[in-house]
């Protein structure tokens, strides 16, 4: 059974998922296409373990599906609109003030 998550709940789901420097990388990858587990490893160079790992989280997140085609499974964003959200959050100039950290900051102070 399936859930359709809706406004907070989305956003709160694509910032977590977005909060992971790799899950984002896997996310931009998935933006130019449909790819295959191996492929993606070898792109965003992490072991195949790990990619699992982050993409288990994306799909439950609702972010990314497994599409089966034969004995593989191929991922892809789970709608095309978030390939359109993730080009217009490319797009944002940010106003980070050096002074300020985030209440989650990392050990160099920003978030």
């Amino acid at each position: 059974m399936m859930n359709v998550a809706v406004h907070g709940e989305v956003l709160a789901r694509f910032g977590h998922a977005l909060s992971d420097p790799t899950r984002a990388r896997l996310l931009l990858a998935l933006r130019e296409g449909p790819a295959y587990p191996s492929e993606l490893a070898d792109a965003l160079g992490v072991s195949r373990t790990n990619l699992s790992n982050h993409l288990t989280c994306l799909r439950g997140c609702g972010l990314v599906v497994a599409v089966p085609e034969g004995r593989r499974l191929r991922y892809e964003l789970a709608d095309a609109r978030l390939a359109h959200a993730l080009g217009d959050l490319l797009g944002v100039v940010l106003a980070v003030d050096p002074t300020v950290a985030c209440a989650d900051a990392d050990e160099k102070g920003c978030c």
